[in-house]
């Protein structure tokens, strides 16, 4: 487990007001109540801070408490919809603000739950919140009312009305570029026969806008909507008109906001270029381009809010820049690999172009083996990243990496440098080639005392469509990286390939069944393992490879003079198989296998033992991600494989 304490993490809350349509009635109107945490709680256990008692009557001059009940709206569908519309429901642990607060609450329940009914297509439904018997819209706001009062909330929904038609004015026509394609309202749910839900309607507006936006037409709205229902047949008409308006290129790009940033170059990694079609896409990309520079506190891109008679829309990058420096510390335990602590220094902005200088020292395995300094893994590196590179989505990194590990198999001291590109293609594909030079010491007890240098690149391309990095439910991650290198001390050159793959199905809409799979493939060619530094062999084994077995304990298995050693392979194989089942919103559980497998030759051949572990675990959902917990039995432990293992993080395993 690691847990991290940062100087400098900015929070920031987005407000958002629902679009709003209305049918002789106000739709429903959502508000947030935010408070600032004042004491943690894991899992229901109080960890800090003092513990906040229910206070609600301190704060309140006037509390007036109240029950509800909502035994005559009898319909399970109703009473659910009523449940999440009403905040006298949600809220009926809490004390109202007087009497008046109370009708308040319960005047403004109409509104909600007529919304909630709205969008459930029920266009003639009837409410009845009724306070110690006498309807709430018909007491006076200064009425007297016992203390607790009883509130009755009775729903006829109604019935679901359909759309008897269903009609966009001025609808965008199809686009030429696939790019610009946006979803026919037609498509989704706005269409004749279907349920007449609002929020259908309030979709089909977004959606006609949103076509003609793709197609370059920046101030495109509705400029009206024209709802009728009939109550004698449960049917609704809806018409909906559209003003294009006209087409737009992008135009001037200015920024404020900036203290040492340069602005000129901050126009450039936005890539939005004066005279080139207005595309929503490209503000789009450009916020994340802004977003990645890890400079800014915030950044907005604001359109102007006339197009120019030249037929140009201007632009305006806001930025509030973060504060220059940052650093972080952590540390974590494992039964395995002992106690470690880390902790970095990060300079975001060095000459005004988001370049960062982030220095990095890491010591661990304490405890693992005794708690000699001699057994510790230590690391001390320093990296240098210059974004904008070329292109806005290309960055130079450079890193100086100095690193001493000591495993089972082998001790490693080495010095690594390395410098090169990373380049972002598109949401889904990146890439990078990079150059390294790594001068390297190995001890270990099959081989004896080595020294390597070794010259080479890594080029690898990466696609991710995974809806979500740390609990995918959909999508594909697949990777291939090459990296030929020239071994100097024994003149040797050989290339290493590998290739992973990982994907996600759900089973159900609600995505609480998940099947998630993962595939890595690995050979290296061209020199025999005896002259290559164990460290670009493949071994296996460990939290994000076979769960139950030591970590990079599996590998190949040879003898001498009747002692069995464990050294690093030539090809490697392993796969892993989950099922994720989400029990409820926060508490999930999985099952999963793992196998894998490493041979001493280029290909596989399966001549090694195939290990394989099983195991299940528990998800915490945060909103940082689950918090995993796993328990693994290796198949086919050796006797430097532990009985079982256990394994504590954020994110899925894969």
């Amino acid at each position: 487990m690691c847990v991290f304490l940062e100087w400098g993490i900015d929070w920031l809350m987005d407000f958002r007001r629902p679009h709003a349509s209305v049918f002789g009635a106000a739709l429903l109107a959502f508000t947030a109540l935010v408070s600032p945490a004042q004491a943690f709680d894991l899992f229901g256990i109080h960890l800090w801070g003092q513990k906040k008692e229910d206070d609600s009557d301190a704060v309140i001059a006037d509390p007036h408490r109240y029950t509800v009940d909502l035994t005559q709206t009898e319909d399970k569908d109703t009473k659910k919809l009523v449940e999440g519309a009403s905040s006298l429901v949600a809220d009926e642990d809490k004390p109202a603000s007087g009497a008046a607060g109370l009708l308040a609450k319960a005047r403004g329940d109409y509104r909600r739950i007529l919304g909630a009914l709205y969008a459930d297509g029920r266009y003639g439904g009837t409410i009845n919140i009724k306070v110690n018997g006498r309807e709430a819209a018909d007491i006076p706001i200064d009425a007297d009312l016992p203390n607790p009062a009883n509130v009755q909330i009775k729903v006829d929904p109604g019935p679901k009305f359909l759309f008897a038609t269903a009609r966009v004015k001025n609808m965008a026509p199809p686009p030429v570029d696939p790019k610009d394609v946006v979803d026919l309202p037609e498509k989704q749910g706005f269409a004749p026969g279907d349920v007449a839900n609002s929020t259908a309607i309030v979709r089909a507006e977004r959606l006609a806008v949103d076509a003609w936006r793709e197609q370059g037409h920046p101030k495109a709205r509705i400029i009206s909507r024209n709802v009728l229902a009939n109550h004698n047949n449960n049917t609704l008409d809806a018409t909906i008109d559209v003003d294009p308006d006209r087409r737009a290129a992008f135009g001037p790009v200015s920024v404020t906001g900036t203290e040492r940033m340069d602005p000129e170059f901050v126009t450039f990694i936005t890539g939005l270029q004066p005279g080139v079609e207005y595309d929503p896409d490209e503000i789009e990309r450009a916020k994340k381009r802004l977003s990645r520079l890890e400079v800014f506190r915030s950044a907005r891109i604001v359109e102007a809010d006339a197009i120019t008679n030249g037929g140009l829309l201007p632009i305006t990058v806001a930025v509030q820049e973060q504060k220059l420096h940052r650093f972080g510390l952590g540390g974590s335990y494992s039964t395995l690999d002992g106690a470690g602590f880390d902790a970095y220094w990060l300079h975001r902005n060095l000459f005004g172009h988001a370049e960062r200088l982030r220095f990095d020292a890491k010591i661990g395995g304490i405890g693992a083996q005794s708690f000699s300094p001699q057994d510790y893994n230590y690391l001390l590196g320093v990296t240098f990243t210059k974004p904008g590179v070329y292109t806005p989505d290309t960055d130079f990194i450079a890193s100086l990496i100095g690193e001493r590990q000591v495993l089972d198999a082998y001790t490693q001291t080495s010095i690594t440098a390395q410098a090169g590109f990373t380049q972002i293609f598109s949401d889904e594909l990146t890439g990078k080639i990079m150059a390294n030079v790594s001068k390297s010491h190995f001890d270990d007890d099959f081989f004896g005392k080595r020294d390597f240098l070794t010259v080479g690149l890594i080029g690898g391309l990466t696609y991710d469509s995974r809806d979500s990095k740390v609990d995918p439910t959909r999508g594909h991650f697949l990777e291939g990286l090459v990296s030929p290198f020239y071994e100097i001390e024994y003149g040797n050159f050989a290339t290493k390939f590998t290739a992973e793959g990982r994907t996600y199905y759900s089973l159900d809409t609600a995505n609480r069944f998940i099947l998630a799979g993962r595939l890595k493939l690995g050979s290296i060619v061209g020199a025999d393992v005896a002259e290559l530094p164990p460290d670009q062999l493949f071994f296996a084994g460990g939290g994000g490879s076979i769960r139950g077995y030591a970590y990079r304990n599996v590998g190949v298995n040879v003898s001498r003079d009747g002692e069995d050693f464990v050294i690093g392979g030539r090809s490697l194989v392993e796969s892993s198989v989950e099922a994720r089942v989400r029990m409820t919103d926060t508490i999930g559980v999985v099952g999963f296998v793992d196998a894998g497998y490493v041979g001493a030759n280029s290909y596989p051949d399966f001549s090694e033992q195939l290990r394989v572990g099983v195991g299940a675990g528990l998800r915490y959902n945060t909103g940082l991600g689950p918090i995993r917990l796993d328990f693994a039995v290796p198949l086919d432990r050796t006797d430097d494989d532990p009985d079982f293992a256990l394994y504590v993080g954020i994110g899925q395993a894969f």
